[in-house]
């Protein structure tokens, strides 16, 4: 049977609270695979495992039982391996890797930072910026409005230069945030999003990262900043042992 892991620790780390179970249903057993100085906390994986929002959580809980009693590496939702010998084996394949991050990591969070523009706010913010695009809008307002060529060029104009913003804004936010952090890892660009930026923070310093959030948030009227955490830092860890790309269900726990 395959076998789903929930994250990576040292072989001293204190067991899981006995009875504690993870994803399935009904959920299955949660047990420990150690491989020298490294252990793997693991379940049976579920012959169908989708990302529902049952195992998200018991995905979470796991980590967060487990975590409560020391650094852990996360996986990511939806880590299975073939079987519970492939996970020893990479565990000691990759044993000093494992060891530098979870001393890395010992008591450190992830932050994940998404920000978008405020419409109106930016466009307003591009207007007073841009003498061309004024021009322009004020000689399209004096011709009624203008051409169709008149308004698409308008249109363009006023579009490149969000888009601008967009960059400078994504770069501006991680300038200010930066500070509070032992490490970045900016996630991948989507729609919507001009920066999407994970924040590896000292557990002890948490509230005055979410302060400089906030500072920024002030600072940037214009942006709309959401953030998550304190979470696992699953963005700064390495694929662990679980099978190739694509053939896990492959929903992010942690950064939703």
């Amino acid at each position: 049977m395959s076998t789903y892991v929930y994250g990576i620790t040292a072989a001293s780390h204190p067991a899981p609270p006995e009875g504690m179970a993870g994803v399935g249903d009904p959920p299955l057993p949660v047990r420990v695979l150690k491989a020298g100085e490294l252990a793997a906390v693991v379940s049976d994986a579920p012959e169908e495992l989708r990302p529902k929002r049952r195992d998200l959580l018991a995905h979470q809980n796991v980590l967060s039982e487990i975590g409560a009693a020391g650094c852990v590496l996360p996986m990511r939702f939806g880590s299975v391996a073939p079987d519970d010998d492939t996970v020893t084996s990479v565990l000691g394949e990759r044993a000093e890797h494992y060891l530098e991050r979870l001393r890395a990591l010992d008591g450190k969070v992830e932050y994940n930072v998404k920000g978008s523009h405020v419409e109106e706010a930016v466009l307003h913010r591009v207007m007073a910026e841009n003498p061309d695009i004024r021009a322009q809008a004020e000689a399209n307002r004096q011709a009624g409005g203008g051409s169709y060529d008149d308004k698409l060029r308008l249109g363009e104009m006023v579009a490149n230069a969000v888009k601008a913003r967009e960059a400078e804004d994504g770069a501006q936010v991680i300038r200010a945030l930066q500070p509070g952090a032992a490490a970045i890892s900016e996630g991948p660009q989507s729609t919507g999003w001009l920066v999407n930026a994970s924040f590896l923070v000292d557990r002890d310093a948490s509230a005055q990262f979410v302060d400089a959030v906030e500072k920024a948030r002030q600072e940037m009227p214009h942006l709309e900043l959401r953030v998550n955490g304190p979470l696992p830092p699953y963005s700064f860890v390495e694929p662990g042992p679980s099978e190739p790309a694509g053939t896990t269900a492959g929903a992010d726990a942690g950064t939703g």
